[in-house]
């Protein structure tokens, strides 16, 4: 029985001091990450470290790369600051995807949305604006949150001017 409690001890020791190696390994801080679990406890995280709550379901296809989309969006450091945020339907924010257009927790989380979806991402520095941040504005080494809704996904179309169906069916 006592080496039974002896190791379960030993478990529980090494648990806790790989928890700030289990974080460091998803690209948040072990403080980052106690904040995320306790606000976002259901999140869905992606290979890459990219953490989305989804906020209300969109329908449709997804956007894929080198289609336009429009979007809303709120940009907040994990304490619920905001530093950015484009929210009127008027005039949404509009860019290109799989461009490098916006940052890669961007990329990767608009492209797992559909129309009229809106997500919380929750970015790992390295997937924002990385070791350097943005002068000014973002601090080095922060990670960050967006709530964005995908108002519009917009075909690409080629140099023809024509979608790439219909310059598919012409060349047959």
């Amino acid at each position: 029985m006592r080496r039974l409690s002896l190791g379960l001890l030993l478990v529980a020791l090494a648990g806790g001091a790989l928890a700030p190696l289990a974080a460091a390994r998803s690209g948040f801080t072990w403080e980052e990450m106690q904040i995320i679990d306790k606000q976002w406890p259901n999140t869905k995280v992606t290979s890459t470290g990219l953490r989305l709550v989804v906020m209300r379901e969109g329908t449709g296809e997804r956007p894929k790369p080198g289609e336009r989309v429009k979007v809303l969006y709120k940009g907040m450091f994990l304490d619920g600051r905001v530093f950015d945020q484009k929210l009127d339907p008027a005039v949404p924010f509009v860019f290109r995807l799989g461009r490098g257009e916006i940052i890669e927790g961007w990329e990767e989380g608009i492209g797992l949305m559909r129309k009229g979806e809106k997500t919380l991402m929750l970015i790992p520095y390295d997937l924002a604006y990385g070791s350097r941040g943005q002068v000014g504005r973002i601090p080095r080494q922060t990670s960050l949150m967006f709530e964005v809704e995908l108002l519009e996904i917009m075909p690409f179309v080629p140099s023809s001017g024509k979608p790439p169906a219909e310059s598919a069916k012409e060349a047959k």
